[in-house]
């Protein structure tokens, strides 16, 4: 189990590479090979071949508009390639019917399972680096954390209402801390927006990249700390690693950590509410409420 993109969790059907292809070939004339799935992620990805032998990720956003994705998360690519941050290059980005189709260098590695310590030392030097980098980008739009509202497909709020005492009291407390902040995340740093373990690339326990962009905005880059805490309570990890994270955390403004926490105990329980099994509920009940 990982946080996966919100983007990826509002439409759950798995990407049709062998069609996503075809369409790239008819618009563009350029031929892709699909050699097969990338590994992880909820609707996931595709390994392609161009003709002349390069291999890229092959990815589809239903519902998507290609304007806002170059306004949004493929500026911030940009942005993020041109100061050497290892995220995927987009090497082609194209509307097709209602989705829009990227293609985007494969970064060497695989996606990390467990974090070691090094591990947490590369993520945060690099979720550091994202600090203040979109003060000269205001088309990138802020982060809207849903605390008030429901978001699309996602930070459902009314799942938890109908989960019993437990579940409408959280969702209670979230609209409580909504109300007492402003419903866009504020700052001009880089907000990953899924930056969990198994969007970390690694060789060898090196972290090489961090991939899957898609929900990228502006606001607070220490959004992706807790959204990372969150990912590694999906199983368990190497001694000490979570504990180092907590007390990171538990040095931040309550300004700041309040309400990332309370947008992703809203996230990853209205998620679990409607797919996951009900011991797997609880679990991630038990992770909002230690901070709410």
């Amino acid at each position: 189990m990982n946080t996966s993109a919100p983007q990826r969790w509002a439409r759950a059907e798995r990407l049709d590479a062998d069609r996503t292809a075809a369409a790239v070939h008819a618009l563009t004339g350029v031929r892709l090979v699909v050699e097969g799935p990338c590994p992880g992620g909820e609707v996931g990805a595709a390994y392609v071949r161009w003709p002349d032998g390069r291999r890229s990720v092959l990815k589809s956003r239903p519902g998507a508009r290609i304007e806002e994705l170059r306004a949004g998360p493929l500026a911030v690519c940009g942005v993020l390639g041109a100061r050497g941050y290892p995220c995927p290059a987009t090497e082609l980005a194209l509307q097709v019917d209602d989705a829009v189709v990227l293609v985007q260098e494969l970064l060497p590695g695989t996606p990390v399972e467990f974090l070691d310590h090094r591990g947490l030392d590369r993520a945060l030097a690099l979720n550091a680096s994202q600090a203040g980098l979109l003060t000269e980008h205001p088309q990138v739009p802020s982060v809207n954390l849903y605390l008030l509202d429901d978001g699309p497909g996602y930070c459902l709020h009314e799942p938890l209402r109908r989960h019993g005492p437990r579940g409408a009291a959280l969702e209670r407390r979230i609209r409580s801390v909504g109300a007492g902040c402003p419903r866009l995340l504020a700052g001009h740093d880089v907000v990953h927006m899924d930056f969990h373990h198994g969007n970390l690339l690694a060789v060898d326990g090196t972290v090489t990249g961090v991939i899957d962009w898609d929900g990228a905005g502006r606001g607070d880059h220490r959004f992706d700390l807790v959204t990372l805490r969150f990912g590694l309570h999906a199983k368990e990890q190497p001694p000490g690693v979570v504990r180092r994270l907590d007390d990171i955390l538990d040095a931040l403004p309550e300004e700041i950590l309040r309400p990332c926490w309370a947008h992703m105990s809203l996230r990853m329980s209205d998620w679990a509410i409607r797919h996951f099994a009900p011991g797997e509920v609880e679990h991630w009940l038990d992770l909002a409420e230690q901070r709410l």
